[in-house]
């Protein structure tokens, strides 16, 4: 007998783990903001595609009491109640009115909450980013609220800048290309709180995080600008490599040779003395030479320097080796090498799904053109699948 047939709480759907950045939306932010049970519930359903009846088994209830509830026929007072509505639909909840245990101590709720902004950064550099919206969004949410009720300490707001931009690049990974605007919001609203803090290090690290997805979301003016100022306000050595990369990326995208080669660059100049990251390392930079020559008319250069690519000597993200597959495949499509490019896209659609990086597998489809149509078709598959999942 299933947990269904008996009255349990029914598993959650496959895609469930997939739309917590629903949640993150301006559209949800409105809905949440009302602190409407209905409204909630009525939105919660449609992200999950979930009907009366099977929000009810979620939550204990039958379909009669859930459709009074959404109409707001009735009501949901005591505390215990709310606190498990919230705890089953994976809300915070103050968002239902009811005080965290967590908030009783803030400074415990500090502790906890730094944390999370680490561990998610793990995960997301670890390849799950989905995981690391789920954990940041409900922290953010929290944190959010009390900087609203009044209690806007330095190290409340400190926090919240930092989990805003976690979590704006978590859903830069997780989001296709057409919704990564919501990405550039949330880095957005962390540089607005960066900005109070008389700390260079800080706003460069949020101008930086925010002009890469503004780049993403195709505002490469806007990223450019951005990414200058961070550069420009580094405070130290390390900082500054920090935002290079980006910054070479961004004028690469818009077509700004001259700006693009000076980055590079000092770039190369940097690589003995500044210690590598998973974006300023040899490998992660060929990629973004690569890009950017393409980018600025210069495909054979791009072709020579292909089979140019360096060891790889440190640990890069597993995204990284999808970007990277995905333009040596542009470069030796260009170049005629049809055989190359098809062996590289098929690997990248094979990780892209596996990390699950929608915006990858648009880039793939683009790659691979009428040239290559197995594979754009193969890719296209893949993202349907994933839309699917993550379809409200």
């Amino acid at each position: 007998m299933t947990d269904q047939a008996s009255g349990g709480i029914p598993p959650p759907r496959p895609a469930a783990r997939h739309v917590v950045w629903h949640w993150a939306t301006p559209q949800a932010e409105t809905v949440l903001a009302t602190r409407d049970l209905g409204q909630i519930l009525q939105f919660h359903r449609s992200v999950h595609r979930l009907n009366q009846t099977e929000l009810g088994q979620l939550l204990g209830y039958d379909k009669t009491y859930i459709s009074a509830l959404e109409l707001g026929k009735r009501s949901l007072d005591d505390v215990g109640s709310r606190r498990r509505v919230a705890t089953r639909l994976g809300l915070p909840p103050h968002v239902l009115g009811v005080t965290d245990l967590a908030d009783t101590d803030h400074r415990s709720m500090l502790q906890f909450g730094a944390s999370t902004v680490r561990l998610a950064e793990i995960a997301r550099q670890s390849g799950h980013a989905s995981e690391a919206v789920s954990e940041l969004w409900p922290l953010v949410a929290r944190l959010e609220a009390r900087v609203e009720d009044g209690h806007a300490e330095r190290e409340t707001v400190r926090l919240l800048a930092h989990a805003r931009v976690g979590l704006g690049v978590a859903l830069g990974n997780v989001l296709p290309e057409e919704r990564l605007a919501t990405a550039a919001r949330w880095t957005a609203k962390a540089l607005e709180a960066a900005r109070h803090f008389n700390d260079p290090a800080m706003v460069s690290g949020a101008l930086r995080m925010h002009g890469n997805e503004l780049r993403k979301a195709g505002l490469r003016g806007a990223a450019v600008e951005r990414l200058r100022h961070a550069a420009a306000i580094a405070p130290t050595v390390d900082d500054r490599a920090a935002a290079l990369p980006l910054l070479a990326r961004a004028a690469g995208a818009l077509g700004h040779q001259e700006l693009f080669d000076a980055v590079v660059r000092e770039t190369d100049s940097m690589l003995d003395t500044v210690a590598h990251t998973s974006l300023f390392n040899p490998y992660a930079l060929h990629e973004i030479r690569l890009r950017g020559l393409l980018a600025t008319d210069r495909a054979a250069l791009a072709i020579r320097q292909v089979e140019e690519q360096p060891t790889l000597t440190t640990t890069v993200a597993p995204q990284w080796r999808v970007i990277e597959l995905i333009t040596v495949a542009q470069v030796r499509l260009v170049g005629e090498d049809r055989i190359g490019a098809a062996e590289a896209l098929n690997a990248a659609v094979g990780e892209a799904v596996v990390q699950r990086l929608p915006h990858q597998l648009q880039r793939v489809m683009r790659a691979a053109g009428r040239r290559l149509p197995d594979i754009q078709a193969a890719a296209g598959e893949a993202l349907g699948r994933m839309r699917r999942e993550m379809a409200a």
